[in-house]
This record gives structure tokens, sequence and C-alpha cells, in this order.
């Protein structure tokens, strides 16, 4: 039984006892008898000569999960004019993957920004608002000190596959 590290009431023991056996019985993605298959996508246009730890994106039953991705063109260089044009290179993109893998803008449901000077917050937006048309997906942002290849921005985005 998990006690997780403090001595509590009996109540406290049996609701950490339950929760123990919910967390092992669970059909969690990943874990050995689990119901959802996972399928894994290669990142097929990493910067030159890296090899990159991660995959372009994974699908976990109906949610496809894509990897952050900075403005780089079909060579893998970052595009060159700032945080305008690495936006518009991030969305179209993500589109791409997002079309790949059996999906669309109007299914996505979540997006995580990094950018690396919060005040660059109003010209990624002007960017960013063209590509969806159905709806905005929640969002969260962030300033970051750093980003990879330099870039000013970063986008992660969460869709749903599938019917």
């Amino acid at each position: 039984m998990a006690r997780f590290g403090y001595s509590g009431t009996s109540a406290h023991i049996a609701l950490a006892a339950a929760l123990a056996t919910f967390a092992a019985s669970a059909a969690v993605p990943g874990i050995a008898g689990a119901a959802t298959p996972l399928e894994f996508y290669k990142v097929e246009n990493g910067p030159p000569g890296m090899t990159l730890p991660f995959s372009e994106a994974v699908r976990a039953g109906d949610m496809l999960y894509l990897a952050g991705m900075v403005g780089t063109d079909a060579s893998g260089k970052l595009v060159a004019g700032g945080i305008g044009p690495e936006t518009k290179q991030i969305m179209e993109n993500i589109g791409a993957a997002l079309q790949k893998h059996g999906s669309s803008y109007d299914r996505v449901v979540q997006c995580t920004v990094a950018l690396a000077d919060i005040k660059e917050w109003p010209a990624f937006n002007e960017a960013y608002k063209p590509f969806f048309k159905a709806h905005f997906p929640a969002r969260m942002a962030f300033a970051a000190s750093g980003l990879a290849l330099g870039a000013r921005v970063e986008v992660q985005c969460n869709a749903v596959v599938g019917k």
C-alpha cells in the first residue's frame, strides 16, 4: 500500500490505497497492457547534420501530440526575418504535419508557445491568427531565455485525429 511519505488517518491511508490501485489498473498509453496503441512519427526535416532525440508527432488513440516546432524550411534551416516569418513558417509546418497525420487546424485543441522575447507577443499573434478559421485552440505562452537554432518562437500543438 502506498503511504505517500506521511503518517495520516485511516481515511487518508484508504484514499492513498485506492489511488495506488487505480493508477496500477488504469489504461495509460505506453504502459504494458494499455488499451491505447501508440504510433511514433520520426522527424523528417531536421537541421542539417543533427540527430534529434524526439518524434515529430505521437498518436495516442484519437489524440495527436506534435513536437514543438521552430520556423525551419524544408532544408531544416531557420527562415530569416524574425518573429513574423518564423511564425508563418512554423504554422505552415504544423499544418503539413496535421494533414500528414490525419488532422487539421480546426481539430487543434491546445497550443503552447515559447517566445524568445515576450515583447514580440503582438507580432506573433498577427502571424498566428490567420491559420485558425473555425475557432482558436486553448493556448499557453511563456518567455524563454533561448530557443533551438536561435529561433524567436517555438510552437507545440495537440489535435484530435480520426472521425
